[in-house]
């Protein structure tokens, strides 16, 4: 099942900062009318210090104003990208890290690039906690292939869903090191609003959608 969700919260409580504000905003003010009627009409105060006060009232007030407004924009921004973003679900596209998902239904896949023709290739695979949990060959003879792994390790053990990394090492024809770099890719099935951040579920790995390199049909 394909879904789009936002992760927020509500409370009913209001804006601490805002409530304290106005309470000290009112009892300025009546300290302030206070004053103004029981001054001596010979001697008269000197509003300035209420002035400048008035004023630092006024300034923090419009920042906190700006501020939910600028909030209110970054929400509705938030919303509207993820609307643009369910349009991805279905699609199979290709991350920029080694990171795959695995999962009962679809195995992990990859896709692996080289700056040349690389040879026999050995593959590690560790889990989220890195531990190395297989290790096999894998025929190369170009300079960029794909891999598919269904949890089955070399020695024939069947391991269960998760996040599983990838990590090739090779040579090329006059036996010299080859940098290999392998991307994860597969079928979006879920988009999610997280923090501001767009997240992806490729077949169940979740990934910031930043991390896309490619986005396929």
């Amino acid at each position: 099942m394909t879904t789009v969700n936002t992760t927020s919260s509500t409370t009913t409580t209001g804006n601490p900062a805002s409530s304290k504000l106005n309470a000290d905003f009112t009892m300025f003010l009546k300290l302030l009318t206070t004053q103004m009627q029981n001054q001596d009409p010979l001697d008269p105060m000197d509003t300035a210090q209420y002035t400048q006060q008035l004023v630092q009232y006024s300034q923090v007030e419009q920042s906190m104003a700006q501020t939910a407004t600028l909030k209110s924009i970054l929400s509705s921004l938030g919303t509207q990208n993820l609307t643009q973003a369910s349009s991805m679900i279905g699609h199979v596209v290709e991350t920029n890290s080694g990171t795959a998902g695995l999962t009962a239904e679809t195995p992990a896949q990859w896709m692996w690039s080289a700056p040349r023709d690389v040879g026999t290739m050995t593959a590690t695979i560790t889990d989220s906690k890195g531990k190395v949990v297989d290790t096999r060959t894998v025929e190369g003879g170009a300079a960029a292939g794909s891999m598919t792994w269904d949890g089955t390790t070399s020695a024939g053990k069947k391991l269960g869903g998760g996040d599983y990394t990838l990590a090739l090492a090779g040579k090329d024809s006059s036996g010299n090191d080859v940098t290999i770099v392998s991307h994860s890719v597969g079928t979006v099935t879920d988009v999610a609003l997280e923090n501001g951040a767009i997240q992806v579920t490729v077949n169940g790995h979740k990934s910031d959608s930043a991390n896309l390199v490619r986005i396929g049909t």
